[in-house]
Order: C-alpha cells, then sequence, then structure tokens
C-alpha cells in the first residue's frame, strides 16, 4: 500500500535537499561509490539511459528472473486494469460519514465513485499501488491531478477502509472526500517507489514507467550492461550491484523508499506509525553495525525471492552473531550473548509483530531488542 506522506514532512525533506552539496542532489548515477540520500530513488531512470526489460535479463539471469516477478516488489504498482484484486472484487462498497464510496468493474476498468447523496464525482482508477499483502491504494486522475484515493482495499477485511493516513473524519468538500490531490513532488515519490523509470530528473514520466520494481530498478538500467556482455567486455560490466554496499549504504540504498533513519527523522515520524519503515527500525538496535554485513538487510531478505514466513529460517541469521543455548557457535568474530530463554524461532520474541492503527496489519518491528511485557512501543 503507497504510504501517505504529509505535505509537511514533504517540506522538510525538500529544504533539507537544499542544505546538502549539489553532487549529492543532482548525481543519479548508480554506479557511483556515493549516492544521494535526499529526494532520490534507484528506480529512478539515468538521462539517456536503455532499459532492456527483465525478459532480456532472465537470458543470462535465470533464476533471479523465473523468482523476482513473483514478488511483492515487482507487483508495487500495476495498471488498474491489469489488477488481480480489482478483477476479483467487482463491485466495493463503504460509507464514511455522509460519503459513500464504490469501486465498480465496468468493461475492463474499474471506477471509483465517492457521493454525498447530492452530487458525485466518478473517475477511472488508473494505477493499484500495492500487491495487497497489507492493502492497495488506488490512484486516479480528477480535474487535471493525480489523486490518491481516500479509501483503499484492505486484505484482512477484504474489502474497502479509509486509507492510512487520510482524515477519518468527515472532509469539509467533495473533493476532499475523494481523495487527496497529490503534488508533483508527492507524485514523483509515490511512483518512484513503485514503479520502475517513472521519474527522469524532475519529472514524472508515466508513459515510460514499467510497473512495479523489475530487475533494473534496483541494479540501473541494463542498456550498457548488455552492450558490453555482446561484445566479451567483461572488465566493465556497467551494471551495479547493491550487495557490494557496506550495510550502512546498503540502509540509505533500500531505504530511499522503505525510509531511513534520516528520513522518518526529518519526517517525524513518531510512535507506532514507523514500525513499517524497516530501515529505520532496525538501524535503532543495539546489535546494528553500519560496517557489519551480518546485521545488513540483504543478510535476512534475498529481494529476488518472496519472503520467507518461516520464523525459524531466521534463526541462523542471529546465531552468526549470538551463540545459541544449544551451544551452537557463531560464525562471525564477535560472540554475542545468548538467549537466556529460547532456543529456536529468535524473531518471535525479539522482532514482534505490532498493528499499525487503522492499517489492519500486523507488521515485523525491525528493531531487534529485549521486549519486555507491557511495554510500551519504543519510537
Amino acid at each position: 500500500m503507497a504510504p501517505k506522506v504529509a505535505k509537511s514532512a514533504a517540506i522538510v525533506l525538500w529544504a533539507a535537499t537544499l542544505l546538502n552539496p549539489p553532487i549529492l542532489l543532482l548525481s543519479q548515477n548508480p554506479y557511483s561509490e556515493h549516492f544521494p540520500r535526499f529526494d532520490w530513488q534507484p528506480t529512478n531512470a539515468l538521462a539517456g539511459a536503455r532499459y532492456v526489460g527483465r525478459e532480456r535479463c532472465a537470458k543470462c539471469h535465470l533464476s533471479e528472473a523465473k523468482h523476482q516477478p513473483l514478488t511483492p516488489m515487482a507487483h508495487a504498482l500495476e495498471p488498474a486494469a491489469d489488477g488481480d484484486i480489482l478483477r476479483a472484487h467487482p463491485r466495493l462498497s463503504f460509507r464514511s460519514g455522509r460519503y459513500s464510496y464504490q469501486i465498480v468493474r465496468e468493461r475492463g476498468l474499474s471506477v471509483y465513485s465517492v457521493s454525498d447523496g447530492v452530487r458525485e464525482i466518478r473517475e477511472p482508477i488508473l494505477w493499484a499501488f500495492g500487491k495487497g499483502e497489507a492493502g492497495q491504494t488506488y490512484v486516479f486522475q480528477h480535474d487535471g491531478s493525480y489523486y490518491q484515493s481516500r479509501v483503499s482495499f484492505f486484505k484482512d477485511v477484504r474489502g474497502l477502509d479509509i486509507t492510512l493516513g487520510a482524515p477519518r473524519k468527515d472532509p469539509e468538500s467533495l473533493d476532499r472526500a475523494a481523495g487527496d490531490a497529490m503534488t508533483a513532488w508527492e507524485a514523483r515519490l509515490c511512483f518512484g517507489c513503485h514503479a520502475t523509470a517513472a521519474v527522469s530528473g524532475l519529472h514524472l514520466q508515466v508513459e515510460n514507467l514499467i510497473p512495479g520494481i523489475t530487475c533494473e530498478g534496483c541494479h540501473g538500467p541494463g542498456g550498457e550492461h548488455v552492450s558490453t556482455i555482446e561484445a566479451v567486455n567483461l572488465k566493465s560490466l556497467k551494471m551495479f550491484n547493491p550487495g557490494t554496499l557496506s550495510t550502512g549504504d546498503l540502509a540509505d540504498f533500500c531505504g530511499s523508499c522503505h525510509r531511513s533513519s534520516v528520513q522518518v527523522q526529518l519526517m517525524r515520524v513518531q510512535g507506532v506509525e514507523n514500525v513499517r519503515f524497516h530501515p529505520y527500525r532496525l538501524s535503532k538496535s543495539r546489535c546494528y553495525d553500519r560496517d557489519d554485513h551480518r546485521i545488513s538487510c540483504l543478510a535476512c531478505h534475498n529481494p529476488h525471492q518472496e519472503r520467507n514466513r518461516d520464523a525459524g529460517f531466521y534463526d541462523a541469521k542471529c546465531l552468526e552473531c549470538h551463540q545459541s543455548r544449544s551451544g551452537a557457535i557463531p560464525t562471525g568474530d564477535q560472540k554475542k550473548a545468548a538467549c537466556p530463554v529460547g532456543t529456536d524461532r529468535c524473531v518471535t520474541c525479539h522482532m514482534p509483530k505490532c498493528e499499525l492503527p487503522g492499517g489492519h496489519f500486523k507488521f515485523t518491528d525491525h528493531w531487534i531488542r529485549v521486549v519486555k511485557r507491557n511495554e510500551a512501543y519504543p519510537g
């Protein structure tokens, strides 16, 4: 589901970019040793870049190309006409105060409507944001602007409810009840995190975007890489591998969309509202070390595959650093204290699941810690 970014947060982040050296703001070269930390996403299109598509990548990278299209990231954005959720639910209804909502499938399109009993706004949904593990939010155009729908589909209730971040009390106008008009900055941010090559410089280019986060969303455009391979020039492969980044830089790289520590601090998102910002939460862990690969995003998650939902799978990751009660020895140089209580399924206690109010979903808290009974959520 596309997160709602408050306009005040947008202003803070925009102001922060003005305080950084131009090289960090304007460079969008993913092959560079350093990359920008503000108002930048690795999915952004580079000037003159040639994208080849996942089918071309699959010719050499068979395993990755087989599994990555099944991941939530690959379906972070879908044209509404192709969305499985909307096709499976041809009629959705919801009422909030004096406003009634409907999403109805008509001739292959899903039409979003909101009425106050007197007037009605009806617009075709253009884009579905999110695969639907938690929910799915919709974007349409109204009066020349992109709008984020005020209601979203939530898997837990198999129906519509108020979009996270949207006002729950009755908006003062029908336009506001329909959703939130997105500024150009917000549109670039949302499309940039949910699609590949949707943004070029300061311009949103929906006509050129590749729905979802594909191979080239993280590794950069593959045109030059393919050319060098075809020319048998193996000394300069012209392809960026995020796996070579340090733990700290990787957290910033992934955090450009999943929210880094700096971004969350600037946005001033406090309390359980920030539980879904995993790079930020991870950085709060006592065991976090920006130079230790054993605590990086990639230590536990393979972006080419769907997330492993077996809690026991992650035990081996924990034992990279911690000696277990059974006597298993860490593989790294440092030996951390063993858990005095548990012997397996470490994450069930040390990375608790927290429900985001109104989200109809429990997010895994990546702040690894000793959780005490009935303690308040550490923001």
